[in-house]
C-alpha cells in the first residue's frame, strides 16, 4: 500500500528480456534504500513491483508479462525518468490517499496550459473507468495522488502546483504522453458492495442502470 506522495525520481537503467517477461534495473537517486531489504514493495510510476536485487544504488526488479500489457510500463527504455515510493508503513504520514500500485488503466495527456504558475493538464481516462472519477475526488496518475478538478465524460483535469511539478515527472508531460491510472479504492469497493448478494453470480458487466433502479437507488 502506498500514498501517492513520490519520494523520489528514478531512472531506468536496464531492461532485460527474461523468459518471456523483463527484468528491471531501476536508479532511485534520493530514495533512502537504508530500510528497504529483499522482497520489498517500491511503487514505480505507480505500478507496484518487488524488490529482487539490492545493488546499493537502486534495485532490480521483475515486470511481468500482464504489467507491462495492462501499464504503460511497456514505453520506458533506458533513461527514462519514474516516480518512485516506498511502500508504507505503520508510522507514515498518509499525505494523499490510499493507493494500491494496482494500476487500472492507461490514460492520454491531451492538452498542456500554463495556469499562472501552475499547470493544467487534461487526461483522457479509458472509457470504462469514467464512472470512478469525480469532482473534487483523488485519482493516482504514474503513482502520484491527485485532485479532480473537472470532469467531462472520460476527460479529467489537474491543476499541478510547481512543486508536484520539480518532484515528479510530470514536468515532461506532453499531450499524446501515456499515463498510468489508478482510481480510488472506495469507488471500486462501493460498486462491489452495491451488488450485494449478486457479486457471487456470475459478472454480466457490473452495475448498469437497470439495475440500480430495481434495488431502489434510482426513481424514474
Amino acid at each position: 500500500m502506498f500514498t501517492g506522495i513520490i519520494e523520489a525520481i528514478g531512472t531506468i537503467r536496464a531492461l532485460t528480456p527474461k523468459g518471456g517477461d523483463v527484468r528491471v534495473l531501476v536508479e532511485t537517486g534520493k530514495l533512502d534504500l537504508s530500510d528497504v531489504k529483499l522482497g520489498d514493495s517500491i511503487a514505480v510510476n505507480g505500478v507496484c513491483l518487488t524488490a529482487v536485487e539490492l545493488p546499493g544504488n537502486g534495485f532490480w526488479a521483475d515486470v511481468s508479462r500482464e504489467t507491462l500489457t495492462r501499464t504503460a510500463f511497456h514505453q520506458l527504455k533506458a533513461g527514462s525518468q519514474v516516480n518512485l515510493e516506498k511502500a508504507l508503513t505503520p508510522t507514515s504520514r498518509l499525505g494523499g490517499h490510499l493507493v494500491s500500485g494496482h494500476v487500472d488503466g492507461v490514460g492520454e495527456i491531451v492538452s498542456r496550459e500554463d495556469n499562472a504558475r501552475a499547470v493544467q493538464f487534461r487526461v483522457r481516462a479509458p472509457a470504462e473507468l469514467a464512472k470512478y472519477i469525480a469532482l473534487k475526488g483523488s485519482i493516482t496518475v504514474d503513482g502520484t495522488s491527485l485532485t479532480v478538478n473537472a470532469v467531462n465524460g472520460a476527460e479529467f483535469e489537474l491543476t499541478i502546483v510547481p512543486h508536484t511539478l520539480a518532484e515528479t515527472i510530470m514536468v515532461d508531460y506532453r499531450p499524446g504522453r501515456q499515463v498510468n491510472l489508478e482510481v480510488d479504492l472506495l469507488a471500486r469497493y462501493l460498486e462491489r458492495l452495491l451488488l450485494g448478494d449478486k457479486a457471487a453470480e456470475p459478472t454480466s458487466g457490473g452495475i448498469t442502470e437497470q439495475f440500480l433502479a430495481e434495488n431502489g437507488f434510482m426513481k424514474y
